[in-house]
């Protein structure tokens, strides 16, 4: 009998033994922008946060020994400016990288990836039903959530230079002086800036749940993936 490059998932299925084929699903430059871009949101919301909302620490020393808030200010502009470069190559990659991290998993365009996503709902998340065909890389559900993410990192970038602008004398923000008065001024772009900043602390939490939900699911290796670059494809029952 030929061998299924897909196989269901049961979540409620019993712990049993199964035998798997590693395949590479994750390249380098994907590994290393994922890593990245986490240490870099994890650097830019809690100093993003502070920079909106500046605490008055050590407020009986004198100024020279208060430069931590400049510190702090450094941290999101240098965090910041990696940030956008690391998302500029994930762009280039989606283009010359392996199928598994193409922009076309990304951006749901085909009637099968809908489907798909339908399915993924259904099982993951409202558990209607307990199987589902389970296929190598990002599910329809995840592929677009980063698809969102990306639109939201962009937001981000934009309204972030735009901010940035008024304090630098760099080429670079300063392509983004129209940014203020499109919005409205300096405090709802710091508003809109702020807000976004949730989106990605309620992204994080989904994400690493969803991760580890999956892990424990399909036994694939997703954790690890994302370390490794390999995901198991379970070949048959034992």
């Amino acid at each position: 009998m030929a061998k299924s490059k897909e196989a269901m998932v049961d979540i409620s299925a019993s712990p049993r033994i199964h035998t798997y084929d590693r395949v590479y699903v994750w390249q380098l430059p994907v590994r290393n922008y994922h890593w990245i871009n986490a240490i870099c949101m994890v650097l830019l919301i809690p100093t993003g946060y502070i920079i909106g909302n500046p605490q008055a620490v050590f407020s009986a020393n004198e100024p020279y020994q208060q430069y931590w808030f400049g510190i702090v200010r450094f941290t999101h502009f240098a965090s910041a400016f990696v940030f956008f470069f690391n998302l500029l190559f994930r762009v280039y990659w989606a283009f010359v990288g392996n199928r598994f991290s193409r922009w076309n998993n990304y951006v749901l365009l085909k009637k099968e990836q809908w489907r798909k996503l339908i399915e993924v709902v259904t099982v993951d998340i409202l558990q209607l039903r307990l199987t589902r065909v389970m296929g190598r890389g990002h599910n329809p559900l995840a592929a677009l959530s980063y698809f969102a993410l990306f639109l939201l990192s962009i937001f981000q970038v934009v309204t972030g230079f735009a901010l940035y602008a008024g304090m630098s004398t760099w080429w670079l923000p300063k392509l983004f002086t129209w940014v203020v008065p499109l919005m409205g001024g300096d405090m709802a772009v710091r508003q809109w800036h702020h807000l976004a900043m949730w989106g990605f602390i309620i992204f994080t939490i989904f994400h690493v749940y969803i991760v580890f939900y999956h892990d424990y699911v399909e036994g694939r290796g997703t954790t690890s993936a994302m370390i490794s670059g390999w995901e198991f494809e379970r070949k048959d029952d034992v």
